[in-house]
This record gives structure tokens, sequence and C-alpha cells, in this order.
């Protein structure tokens, strides 16, 4: 990654040049908030045509590929060339997650070389050694025409029967000290390479006793303010493209006489991880049709309730009840709420500040 995007990235808003004529319309400016997944495997798919066709009008701001998005590694670089070719100036998130281990969209089965997960990284490499690794992997995932990986993890292995990150090996330690130096080193090699990284899951999945893509978290009994320290500390240094916040309850931080998971908390989104951390970069959500919140949240309630908070981009995975139209839904619900409450109209703005600020970098 050049030093441009690093600076890019902690620019303060003011002193970053926002090229407006991107954004003409409070739509466009709105649609650059969201990254949704899709059905679709090749470059021809009527699927994939329509979110060229959407990107290029302004009306999205990425696309989130999975598994079954990966019948091969041609087929993914045709793809994502198209994507990239829809918004050559405003270019859209192209966002994969691959961790490591378990947690991968692109496997040997298509050619791609895999790596261990977290916890065997960091038990058989030093930080340098690991950093030459992922910048190997975040090298060959730029030749495919991804901008971001959703990746690393930043949580920290307190509880060791945890069902979503321990049992995967997915922390990197249980010493904030460590973790911190590991994401450090998944950070500087995808920079290398050009790729955006995602701090995830912030505030702290580690300590938690259940899993968010299932159903809803409680981490109020479990969850320990160290659990901050790679984020405080990686804030600090200044490395960080964007936070991906997870789904998780924390009852002295949520709204009153309600459960409100941390994607959706302005306690966590804008006075812990903006005010207290000092984070002014793009903060992104968890997938929000995870069981967390589609098993209590309506889609328009998520929306609005995520962008108050403070969320810049909402990420759909699209899988729980595929909608070909799923991000025109979500950029309907922005806009008539924009339209209607000239604060929200400003969140909308902010966001898309920091995300042309971003995106200004991207190889």
């Amino acid at each position: 990654m050049t030093v441009s995007l690093r600076s890019l990235a902690i620019l303060p808003l003011l002193a970053v040049a926002v090229p407006t004529a991107h954004a003409a319309t409070l739509e466009q400016m709105a649609g650059q908030m969201i990254v949704v997944g899709f059905q679709g495997d090749d470059v021809d798919d009527a699927s994939v045509k329509a979110l060229q066709a959407e990107i290029a009008a302004g009306r999205l701001g990425g696309v989130m590929l999975l598994k079954t998005n990966v019948k091969s590694l041609d087929a993914v670089t045709a793809m994502n060339a198209a994507f990239r070719a829809a918004s050559p100036d405003l270019p859209p998130f192209i966002t994969v997650d691959q961790e490591g281990g378990a947690v991968e969209r692109l496997t040997e089965d298509v050619g791609f070389k895999e790596i261990p997960n977290a916890a065997a990284i960091a038990a058989a490499n030093t930080p340098d050694e690991a950093e030459a690794i992922y910048s190997t992997m975040a090298a060959s995932l730029a030749d495919l025409g991804f901008s971001v990986n959703f990746g690393p993890v930043a949580d920290l292995n307190v509880n060791t029967s945890n069902q979503v990150i321990a049992k995967f090996g997915r922390s990197f330690s249980v010493d904030p000290e460590v973790v911190t130096a590991y994401d450090q080193a998944f950070i500087k090699g995808h920079h290398a390479a050009g790729m955006l990284t995602a701090l995830k899951h912030f505030p702290g999945h580690g300590s938690s006793t259940a899993d968010s893509h299932e159903g809803f978290v409680d981490i109020t009994e479990t969850w320990q303010p160290v659990e901050l320290e790679p984020y405080r500390a990686l804030i600090a240094s200044g490395d960080i493209d964007m936070v991906m916040v997870g789904h998780l309850y924390h009852a002295d931080y949520a709204d009153a006489g309600k459960q409100t998971p941390s994607s959706l908390s302005s306690q966590w989104i804008t006075g812990v991880l903006r005010e207290d951390l000092g984070f002014d970069g793009v903060v992104i959500s968890d997938d929000l049709e995870m069981g967390a919140i589609r098993d209590h949240f309506t889609l328009e309630e998520t929306v609005i309730m995520a962008v108050s908070a403070g969320m810049d981009v909402l990420l759909f995975s699209n899988t729980a009840k595929y909608r070909a139209g799923l991000g025109q839904e979500i950029l309907d619900i922005l806009v008539a709420t924009a339209e209607a409450d000239p604060a929200f109209a400003a969140r909308i703005e902010q966001s898309y500040e920091r995300i042309v600020a971003l995106k200004a970098g991207i190889q």
C-alpha cells in the first residue's frame, strides 16, 4: 500500500479533498454506504450485470463475494474487473473474508493457496514472518481484483470455549500486545499489496459465550475493557483502514430499556470507538443479516439505527432471504429517512466523505 493511502485513512476529514462531483445527489452519497452479497459466479450472469449497473449509477458502494460466488479464479477475476470498470473514478469496495484456516472464501479447490488460522500463525511464526505470509496472500487477492479483506481479527482469546473465535483458532492470543503485533503484521502485509483491511470484531467477541451468526449475544458479564487494547494501539499507530463492529449486546452500552447490539449502538460507535479511542475512519458493520440482527430488528430499523449510531458502511450478505433488489431497498430507506431528517442526511454526508477519502487510495 502506498504512503498516501495510509495518510488518507487518518487525515481529518476537512483536510481531504472530497470529489463531490462523484455524488451530486443524496442517493449517490447514500449508495456508497451499501455493500451487498449476490448470487452468481460468472461475469455474464444477469445478477452480476445488474450489480455493475448499480455501481455505475452510484447506487451501490461495493460487493461481497462468498464461497458460492467462486467457481474458478479466472471467473472471480473477470467479475471483479467488471465491478471495477463500472466505476473507475470511485471504485467499489470488492470485499472478501479470507482470514486463513476455517474462514476463507477462496480455497485450494479452485487453486488458491490456503494459509493456517491466526492461532497457528502466531504459534509458529514471528510477527515479521507472519507479515510475509499475509503479504503473499494479500498479493494473490489483489491479483484477483479484490480491494478489501475483512481482517485481521482483534478479538482476544479470553474464552477458550468460545463458539465463533476460539473454536476456529481465529484469535492470535489472549495477550493484547501479541494480538496487536500480529494484527499489525496482517495489516502491513495487506498494505504492501495495495489491499484495505477491516479490524474486527469491535468491541470484542473473544469473551462471548454465544455466536452472533445464530442469534442474540450478551457480553455484559463476560466482556473486559482489555479487549479494546488492540484497537487503542492500532488506532494510535494510524494503520487502520476500517473497523468492523460486531453484533454484541452489553447492558452498559445500550439504549435505555433496549437490548441494542454494538452495531446499532451510538454508545459503542460514537462514544467509545470515535470519542474515547479517537477513530475517525470508516466504520463497517459485520453482516447485518446475522441472527443477532435479523431476529430482532426489521430492515428499516436496522438501517436507520446503524447509521444514526455512526455506522458508515452497511454490510449485507444477502443470504438470509435473497433479493436481487436488496441494495435498492436499503437505499430507499436511507434516502427517505434523510429527506425527512436533516440530521440523518448529515450523517450520510459524513459517511460519504470518509468512504471517498479511503477509496482514493484503492489500487
